[in-house]
Protein backbone atom coordinates (compact mmCIF):
# COMPACT_ATOMS: atom_id res chain seq x y z
CA UNK A 1 0.00 0.00 0.00
CA UNK A 2 1.63 3.33 -1.55
CA UNK A 3 -0.02 6.68 0.23
CA UNK A 4 1.43 9.56 -1.71
CA UNK A 5 1.80 13.15 -0.03
CA UNK A 6 -0.49 15.79 -0.80
CA UNK A 7 0.87 18.70 1.73
CA UNK A 8 2.82 17.17 4.29
CA UNK A 9 3.72 19.68 7.24
CA UNK A 10 1.90 23.02 6.30
CA UNK A 11 4.08 26.09 6.56
CA UNK A 12 1.02 28.24 5.95
CA UNK A 13 1.31 31.12 8.61
CA UNK A 14 -2.22 31.60 8.84
CA UNK A 15 -3.18 27.74 9.64
CA UNK A 16 -1.00 27.66 12.35
CA UNK A 17 -3.78 25.42 14.12
CA UNK A 18 -3.61 22.96 11.33
CA UNK A 19 0.02 22.90 10.84
CA UNK A 20 -0.02 18.96 11.84
CA UNK A 21 -2.16 17.97 9.66
CA UNK A 22 -1.59 16.00 6.58
CA UNK A 23 -4.02 14.91 3.87
CA UNK A 24 -2.69 11.89 1.70
CA UNK A 25 -4.62 10.23 -0.83
CA UNK A 26 -4.87 6.37 -0.32
CA UNK A 27 -4.59 3.75 -3.30
CA UNK A 28 -8.39 3.73 -4.39
CA UNK A 29 -7.75 8.01 -5.00
CA UNK A 30 -9.46 9.23 -1.36
CA UNK A 31 -8.40 11.85 0.96
CA UNK A 32 -7.22 10.72 4.40
CA UNK A 33 -6.52 13.01 6.58
CA UNK A 34 -4.07 12.55 9.22
CA UNK A 35 -2.49 13.88 12.23
CA UNK A 36 1.43 14.58 12.27
CA UNK A 37 2.54 13.00 15.69
CA UNK A 38 6.47 12.78 15.21
CA UNK A 39 9.27 12.31 12.95
CA UNK A 40 12.37 9.68 13.34
CA UNK A 41 15.16 9.21 11.53
CA UNK A 42 16.31 5.39 12.01
CA UNK A 43 19.10 4.05 10.47
CA UNK A 44 19.38 5.21 6.89
CA UNK A 45 15.32 6.46 6.79
CA UNK A 46 13.38 9.22 7.97
CA UNK A 47 9.98 8.03 9.45
CA UNK A 48 6.72 9.83 9.76
CA UNK A 49 4.33 8.83 12.70
CA UNK A 50 1.10 10.22 11.79
CA UNK A 51 -2.63 8.84 13.19
CA UNK A 52 -5.60 9.41 11.20
CA UNK A 53 -7.73 12.02 12.19
CA UNK A 54 -11.37 10.44 12.00
CA UNK A 55 -10.23 7.14 13.23
CA UNK A 56 -7.93 6.84 15.58
CA UNK A 57 -7.16 3.33 15.98
CA UNK A 58 -3.62 3.41 16.17
CA UNK A 59 -0.60 5.32 14.64
CA UNK A 60 0.73 4.92 10.80
CA UNK A 61 4.22 4.56 9.93
CA UNK A 62 5.27 6.08 6.69
CA UNK A 63 8.65 5.85 5.45
CA UNK A 64 9.65 9.32 4.19
CA UNK A 65 10.66 9.21 0.27
CA UNK A 66 12.41 13.06 -0.35
CA UNK A 67 12.04 14.11 -3.85
CA UNK A 68 13.73 16.36 -5.94
CA UNK A 69 11.59 19.54 -4.44
CA UNK A 70 9.38 19.14 -1.36
CA UNK A 71 6.10 18.74 -3.51
CA UNK A 72 7.92 15.47 -5.06
CA UNK A 73 8.19 14.25 -1.43
CA UNK A 74 6.64 10.85 -1.12
CA UNK A 75 5.08 8.60 1.71
CA UNK A 76 5.11 5.10 1.52
CA UNK A 77 4.44 1.79 3.85
CA UNK A 78 7.27 0.69 5.72
CA UNK A 79 7.48 -3.35 4.62
CA UNK A 80 10.03 -4.27 6.91
CA UNK A 81 8.47 -5.28 10.27
CA UNK A 82 12.05 -4.78 12.16
CA UNK A 83 12.24 -1.44 11.01
CA UNK A 84 8.48 -0.38 11.88
CA UNK A 85 8.49 -1.86 15.38
CA UNK A 86 11.75 0.01 15.80
CA UNK A 87 10.68 3.03 14.86
CA UNK A 88 7.86 2.53 17.13
CA UNK A 89 9.58 1.33 20.00
CA UNK A 90 11.44 5.44 19.49
CA UNK A 91 8.17 7.52 19.35
CA UNK A 92 6.86 5.70 22.25
CA UNK A 93 9.87 6.68 24.14
CA UNK A 94 10.14 10.13 22.85
CA UNK A 95 6.26 10.34 24.07
CA UNK A 96 5.94 8.52 26.74
CA UNK A 97 4.59 11.73 28.87
CA UNK A 98 2.33 12.77 25.80
CA UNK A 99 0.29 9.67 25.15
CA UNK A 100 -0.77 6.42 27.22
CA UNK A 101 0.14 3.46 25.43
CA UNK A 102 -1.18 0.33 25.14
CA UNK A 103 0.79 -2.98 24.77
Amino acid sequence: MSEETKDIFADDEENDAEDNVVILTDEDGNDVEFEHLDTIEYGDGIYVILIETVDDEGVTILKLIEGDDEKDDELVTVEDEEVAEAVYRIFKERNKDFFDFED
